[in-house]
């Protein structure tokens, strides 16, 4: 059986920036990505996301090979390709492709 995999986590902080330098000296990790609005972290099991409140939701992202084929995806500035679901308890799920 092939398991699902987990893309990232992602959590909402007060300044990207700051929570960047905070995770990236207190961990290793590899630095990705950061602007002002979000910043990525990949870990050895996984990707730590840093986003804003008011920009994207908390949230746990699965890759889907199939998220090009729903019509709520949303392309992003890096290529990839996701549209949000909500589990039972309303829990954010992104779907991701890249």
């Amino acid at each position: 059986m092939k398991l699902d995999q987990i893309d990232h986590i992602a959590i909402q902080v007060e300044d990207i920036k700051k929570s960047f330098e905070w995770y990236t000296e207190k961990y290793k990790c590899k630095k990705l990505y950061i602007d002002k609005t979000w910043a990525l972290l990949e870990f050895n099991n996984v990707k730590l996301a840093l986003v804003l409140p008011n920009e994207h939701p908390a949230h746990i992202s699965f890759i889907d090979k199939n998220a090009r084929d729903n019509p709520s995806s949303t392309r992003h500035r890096d290529g990839s390709i996701s549209y949000y679901i909500e589990d039972l308890d309303g829990n954010k799920i992104e779907m991701l492709d890249y």
